[in-house]
């Protein structure tokens, strides 16, 4: 057997170009035939772009791919599929009113939909084997995300796919999910597939793969056994230095009561409850982390406290340093950010939801202070210094503060979006998904900012979907699972199992574990 024929797939010099703007840089990587690769590097290295590519989504300006030893032509998603590659992004593409086998056989050539007991048992018999836990005739609405996720891979192994390339796979997973999906990888793997993950969970890494592929801005750094790696050596090759990895936890002190929710409900206009009977102590001079997988009610928490999200029943309390306590719930959203509850809320599409692409750093930061025809700020000067501020604590890379925040990376428009609502001197500083996307040196870069308003007195509510940095940085959690508080944990002594079980537990908590702290 020549040698080259052990790998399932290789990259040779892949070069792909945007504009004047050089995503992949001649960049060689293999994957053998019955391992598990990890892609690692910072946002913006090129790691999606190099897997669009095999998957062809993208074609590469240079190089050649070669698939079980020939060169092969990737022109389109059905040149991939047709040489056994499958990709499941981090968004699933399914149909929700249809089935898992509906959906695993939607668009394939022939007659399967006359013959859904075969196309079912031969399903089935797929999930067995590698031990999925799936059931072909549930509808994809009534499942859960992990369900959804086995329904997409199903779906590529079902098409033949034995090249897997999966996109954050356990971004909205509990922990205990993770390792099932990581059970059902090592079994794929013993039967000769080839799966190249991208993750930026390090600790994931380390445990699941056998070697790892690092990029660092578009160009490839080398390949290391797992075996031989560390968080930090990874971290070092990532970045191109070393990182202090510790998160830092100061004791909380002087502490008061800043905000309450008392049996706080939130419905949809379709009557479901988005928040269900939430009660909930915020205080000063701590950072309590709010843990749920993808719509558990962490979001709807945080938009009823900002006023964004209105509250069918219960109430929430703002408690100011001096004066008298204030219903807030239902409140009108400036009255709310006047009193220092402020909401800084990371979307997916950072661009759109939280910045206006084509203004710059200064608009952007005065946005936050105008309203109706009025600004606090009576020239450009102000909010000038403030952005200027953010650019430099922050370290971020643009041009000029007058430069459209559009022509940012993604991890750079995330920093403008944190930093403008810390600079604007918040009692109660919410963050959601402050280091989404974004590089290890900028995620402990924010970190280290919310550890300052902490010390400050500011009380800080924060939703990281990443549990290891949880579990490091934040005094308290809530756990939140179906809009119920299903507990809330000490964050020095939480373990991740504890979390993973809270969750996906449907019951409400025990009054008691909230009054614990009083």
């Amino acid at each position: 057997m020549k040698l080259e024929q052990s790998y399932a797939i290789e990259l040779h010099n892949i070069t792909k170009r945007f504009g004047s703007v050089i995503a992949n840089d001649k960049v060689s990587l293999s994957v053998k035939k019955g391992e598990i690769l990890c892609v690692l590097g910072e946002n913006g290295s090129g790691k999606t772009t190099l897997m669009n590519m095999i998957s062809g989504i993208y074609y590469p300006e240079e190089g050649q791919i070669t698939v079980d030893g020939r060169e092969v032509k990737i022109r389109s998603p059905k040149d991939s599929f047709d040489l056994g590659i499958g990709m499941v992004h981090q968004h699933f593409k399914l149909v929700d009113i249809l089935t898992a086998a509906e959906n695993i056989i939607l668009g394939l050539p022939g007659k399967q939909m006359l013959d859904m007991k075969t196309v079912t048992s031969e399903i089935r018999a797929l999930a067995d084997k590698y031990g999925f836990d799936l059931d072909p005739n549930q509808k994809i609405y009534k499942m859960s995300v992990s369900q959804k996720q086995t329904v997409e891979i199903v779906k590529m192994l079902y098409r033949g796919a034995r090249i897997l390339i999966l996109d954050e796979p356990t971004a909205v997973l509990t922990p205990q999910e993770a390792d099932r999906l990581f059970e059902v990888l090592r079994n794929m793997k013993k039967d000769g597939c080839s799966i190249i993950l991208i993750t930026h969970k390090l600790h994931e890494v380390l445990a699941v793969s056998d070697r790892v592929s690092i990029l660092r801005r578009g160009q490839y750094v080398d390949t290391v056994d797992t075996k031989d790696a560390t968080v930090a050596s990874l971290t070092e090759m990532m970045v191109g230095e070393k990182v202090d990895l510790n998160i830092q936890r100061p004791v909380p002190h002087d502490q008061k009561k800043r905000l309450e929710l008392s049996h706080v409900t939130c419905t949809t206009k379709e009557g479901i409850k988005s928040l269900d009977d939430a009660s909930l102590t915020i205080y000063s001079g701590e950072i309590l982390g709010i843990a749920g997988i993808a719509g558990g009610g962490q979001k709807e928490l945080l938009e009823a406290i900002a006023g964004l999200e209105p509250v069918t029943e219960g109430k929430i309390t703002f408690y100011p340093e001096d004066g008298e306590e204030k219903v807030i719930s239902n409140l009108d959203v400036a009255k709310i950010r006047k009193l220092g509850v402020r909401l800084a809320f990371v979307p997916e599409d950072r661009l759109g939801m939280g910045l206006v692409g084509s203004m710059n750093m200064t608009d952007n930061v005065m946005l936050r202070s105008y309203q109706k025809g009025k600004s606090e700020f009576l020239d450009r000067k102000t909010p000038g210094k403030l952005a200027a501020r953010i650019k430099n604590q922050l370290e971020v890379v643009t041009p000029s503060i007058s430069a459209p925040v559009a022509q940012m990376s993604g991890g750079n428009v995330q920093k403008v979006l944190v930093g403008r609502e810390i600079a604007q001197k918040p009692k109660v500083l919410m963050v959601a998904y402050p280091t989404r996307g974004i590089d290890i040196n900028s995620s402990h870069t924010i970190y280290h900012l919310l550890n300052e308003q902490k010390e400050k007195g500011v009380a800080v509510v924060c939703v990281i979907e990443d549990l290891d940095v949880l579990m490091e940085l934040c005094d308290r959690i809530a756990v939140l699972c179906g809009g119920h508080i299903t507990g809330i944990v000490d964050g020095r002594t939480a373990k991740k199992e504890e979390l993973g079980v809270l969750m996906t537990r449907h019951e409400k908590m025990e009054e008691k574990e909230e009054s614990d702290h009083e």
